[in-house]
């Protein structure tokens, strides 16, 4: 393979050269994070960096659950001091549902994603019509910013609008889509509808919603290859797929553990389906064994690609009951505070599925008494302002939900 194959010789190195040098680096970052956020301050006041220099001493460092930081923030804000830098050192300052707040610095392509694009074959100059989310939200700058890193101009579409998407998009003529998998759908549709030609895009970038077979043939159909990342608000770009389409390659800035859900036990062998952990090397936001939620397995063995990093088998489910809708996690603390806002229901559950290729999201309550319009346009109103996806709400009968604890049922089928 050539060179250009890869974004730089880190992608190649010998497995114990990369393992030696991100032992030293996180070293380095417990103690920066340590000494400069105050949350670390305590969460690790017993840690010695110095000691935390191969996995089974990072093992015995406390995880971080992102479920957790909610709370944290609200009793001790801004940030609860997890930001190493200060607010006003920071370019930009986010906020995700729940809310939990990040920020980003103006370190170049900090979020890790120009890797990404190079390995789905995008190189400096190709025009990327990104329609991640500019709003709040730090979606699109993720993928914004490693687009820039790579030398990439880039259409900040947002989401919505896809009229006029898509007419910026026969004009300008992008190669690359950034966004999530449904949503290109719908531009593609939308462009076939208005008798518009899309035929530019050759590659599509997606992430924040599961990628289905069947989509990622349609879209082969149409001249369009996919490539998935996996990345969080919080850590930017954890995992990528390279051409050898081989499982999801861990990104040269992460330290990856996959842990027996609800420990921090790493789980027994490769293969094993657990908690994805991570830990970040990137010093402006130290995040050390943090628990994303998310299930996955290692993938045994060197990807034919000829990048010599961990590789997972994606995203497999949750460890809890938190799930991605449309690119939007939604949190069982949302659920309960849309059914604290309206005294008439009784109990509620979320049920997310999918149709199409596309999430749909149905908000079941139970009602004493019944409902009516007014009552679920108003419910489904607080579920947009509170969860940030649109949903339908749907009454059930008193006493029709099931009683086993769940308040947010993920049943879409991934396989």
């Amino acid at each position: 393979m050539a060179a250009s194959d890869f974004y730089d010789d880190l992608e190649t190195r010998d497995p114990r050269a990369r393992e030696a040098a991100n032992m030293a680096a996180l070293a380095e970052q417990i103690a920066n994070a340590k000494a400069n956020s105050a949350w670390y301050a305590k969460t690790l006041k017993d840690i010695d960096p110095a000691e935390i220099t191969s996995r089974a001493a990072l093992a015995q460092v406390p995880v971080t659950r992102k479920h957790e930081l909610i709370k944290l923030m609200a009793d001790d804000p801004p940030m609860a001091g997890l930001n190493a830098v200060p607010l006003e050192a920071a370019a930009l300052i986010f906020t995700s549902p729940g809310p939990i707040f990040e920020i980003a610095t103006e370190r170049t392509d900090g979020y890790g994603t120009a890797r990404a694009f190079h390995a789905a074959g995008v190189r400096r100059g190709d025009i990327i019509h990104n329609s991640f989310s500019y709003h709040l939200t730090p979606g699109a700058w993720i993928l914004h910013m490693g687009a820039r890193a790579l030398g990439c101009p880039v259409i900040p579409a947002g989401v919505g609008n896809s009229e006029q998407q898509v007419a910026v998009m026969a004009q300008i003529r992008p190669r690359v889509y950034a966004g999530t998998p449904d949503y290109l759908g719908t531009l593609l549709e939308k462009g076939d509808e208005l008798g518009l030609d899309l035929s530019s895009i050759e590659l599509a970038v997606v992430g924040g919603g599961p990628l289905f077979p069947q989509q990622r043939a349609a879209y082969k159909e149409r001249g369009i290859t996919t490539y998935q990342t996996f990345a969080t608000a919080e850590l930017g770009n954890i995992a990528h797929e390279t051409p050898a389409m081989e499982g999801m390659t861990i990104s040269e800035d992460k330290i990856v553990e996959v842990l027996v859900p609800g420990t921090g036990e790493p789980v027994a062998m490769d293969g094993d389906v657990g908690e994805m952990v991570v830990t970040t090397l990137n010093p402006d936001t130290p995040l050390i064994r943090f628990a994303t939620g998310d299930l996955t397995a290692v993938l045994p063995g060197a990807s034919t690609c000829g990048r010599t990093n961990m590789r997972i088998k994606g995203w497999m489910g949750r460890a809890d009951q938190t799930t991605k809708v449309r690119g939007m996690f939604v949190h069982p603390e949302q659920v309960a505070e849309v059914v604290k806002r309206h005294g008439e229901i009784v109990k509620a559950r979320l049920v997310v599925d999918a149709v199409g290729g596309k999430d749909v999201p149905a908000f079941r309550v139970e009602v004493a008494g019944g409902g009516d319009d007014a009552l679920a346009g108003a419910i489904a109103q607080t579920f947009q302002s509170v969860c940030k996806v649109r949903g339908t709400v749907e009454f059930v009968a008193p006493g029709s939900l099931p009683n086993d604890g769940k308040v947010i049922d993920d049943v879409r089928k991934f396989d």
